[in-house]
């Protein structure tokens, strides 16, 4: 791939491509020797994902701001390699909840940046006030953050993943629950475990869960949702006030897409 420095900080773009890139191939080469050919096919999902940046300039005449460019690549290897392959997602507790509050900020971003090109464009006779752009940028953010939940839920009841990850919670509250059918849900406190009984080639077995009771990913969607929440309306906010003051908020155009201009 051919790399143009256009400014100072392409090279350091370039540096970061590069090692992140490096970093995925010798984990990848370290998986294959180990036999785990899926995180091998999530390392060759990583070094695809890596060119996002390129074909979104390439492809779609689209500028995107280098330390936008730096965070595209560093959430995608830290979602991809750290998080599933390395396993960040079960050794550290808020790792999820980091790169989802992450995805909530860049896609507001991203989502803002599409409406303010159009309210900016002269081909465009309706203008939206600060306000109605801040709102559609929340919005796009909070429907990119839904359908990637509808993903994970696909995924995992289709082929048997964990995308949605399960907790383990001490207290339920259920109507199922309830010995006479009607609609009262019973609540059961300091569940100390729970024991599953199952069919497996023929024989019964059982399996004991530890500490409380297994919730299967419910928790966790609505974590996810919440934190994209927080992170849409942080750069929503952000967006308004760059409106109203582009220049007292010029920070903010680190986060945005721009459409390139026309060369004449």
């Amino acid at each position: 791939m051919k790399f143009k420095i256009d400014d100072k900080n392409k090279g350091r773009d370039i540096t970061v491509y590069v090692v992140l890139r490096f970093l995925v191939i010798l984990t990848m080469i370290t998986q294959l020797l180990r036999g785990n050919y899926e995180n091998v096919f999530m390392c060759i999902l990583t070094l695809i994902l890596f060119l996002i940046p390129t074909i979104i300039d390439k492809r779609l005449n689209i500028a995107l701001p280098n330390a936008l460019e730096i965070i595209i690549l560093l959430f995608i290897f830290s979602a991809e390699i750290l998080g599933e392959v390395q396993n960040f997602y079960g050794t550290f507790k808020h790792w999820d909840t980091m790169l989802h509050t992450i995805n909530g900020f860049l896609c507001a971003a991203i989502g803002f940046s599409l409406i303010d090109i159009l309210n900016r464009s002269e081909k465009f006779h309706s203008k939206m006030t600060p306000i109605s752009v801040a709102l559609v940028a929340f919005c796009f953010s909070m429907t990119v953050g839904v359908l990637w939940e509808f993903f994970e839920f696909g995924m995992d009841i289709t082929f048997n993943t964990d995308m949605q990850k399960d907790r383990i919670i001490q207290t339920v509250s259920s109507v199922s629950l309830n010995p006479e059918g009607e609609n009262k849900p019973v609540t059961i406190k300091n569940i100390k475990n729970t024991t599953i009984h199952y069919i497996e080639n023929g024989e019964e077995k059982a399996l004991t869960i530890a500490d409380g009771y297994i919730d299967i990913g419910i928790r966790d969607t609505m974590k996810d949702l919440f934190v994209n929440f927080i992170g849409a309306v942080v750069f929503s906010i952000i967006g308004f006030l760059y409106i109203k003051d582009r220049d007292e908020y010029k920070f903010a155009e680190k986060f945005m897409p721009k459409l390139k201009k026309s060369k004449v």
